[in-house]
C-alpha cells in the first residue's frame, strides 16, 4: 500500500529538490510512485511511495532539502490539489499582447485567431514589415490592452 510523505524543501526551491529527487528515482530505479509539487503549498513536495526507506535513498545528499514529514499524509487532506482546474481564456483576436518567449521575447503582437480548445493563439508581430501568422501556446503570451468591443460607428451629420 502506498504512503504520501511531504519533504521539506528551501522556499521556491522546490522545483529544483523535484527534478533531483525525480533524476534520483529514475537513475537508482527506487519505488517512488508520483512526486506532486502544490503551487499553493511553499517549501514542501509531496511524495507517493511504499516504504518511506526509498524516500530516504532518493532525496539523501540533495540540496535544499530539509528533511522528510514522518507523518503520512492522508489522501483527503491533499486531495484539492489534484483536481484540475480550468483557467478561463480572456484574450479575443484584436488584443495587443507581449509575447514572453526566447525567439521573439518583449516583441508586441495583434492577435489574430484564438483556439481555445487547444490553448493557442494565431499572433502577427506589430511592428514587422510583413505580417507573418506565429502560432503559440497560450501561456506565451502576455496581454497588453484588451480591444473593446463597440457598435458600428454612425457618422453624425
Amino acid at each position: 500500500m502506498s504512503v504520501i510523505y511531504a519533504v521539506r524543501t528551501t522556499v521556491g526551491r522546490e522545483e529544483n529538490v523535484l527534478e533531483k529527487v525525480a533524476a534520483v528515482v529514475e537513475k537508482n530505479n527506487l519505488r517512488i510512485l508520483a512526486i506532486i509539487l502544490p503551487k499553493e503549498v511553499k517549501g514542501y513536495i509531496l511524495v507517493e511511495t511504499e516504504n518511506i526507506t526509498a524516500l530516504e535513498d532518493a532525496v539523501r545528499g540533495i540540496n535544499h532539502v530539509r528533511g522528510i514529514v514522518r507523518q503520512p499524509i492522508n489522501l483527503e487532506e491533499i486531495k484539492h490539489f489534484l483536481i484540475a482546474k480550468p483557467v478561463k481564456i480572456a484574450l479575443e483576436a484584436g488584443d495587443v499582447v507581449e509575447l514572453v518567449v526566447v525567439p521573439y521575447k518583449g516583441e508586441k503582437a495583434k492577435i489574430t485567431r484564438v483556439d481555445k480548445t487547444k490553448r493557442e493563439v494565431t499572433v502577427e508581430l506589430v511592428e514587422s514589415a510583413i505580417p507573418i501568422p506565429v502560432t503559440l501556446p497560450i501561456e506565451s503570451v502576455r496581454l497588453i490592452q484588451h480591444t473593446e468591443k463597440t457598435g458600428p460607428v454612425v457618422p453624425t451629420v
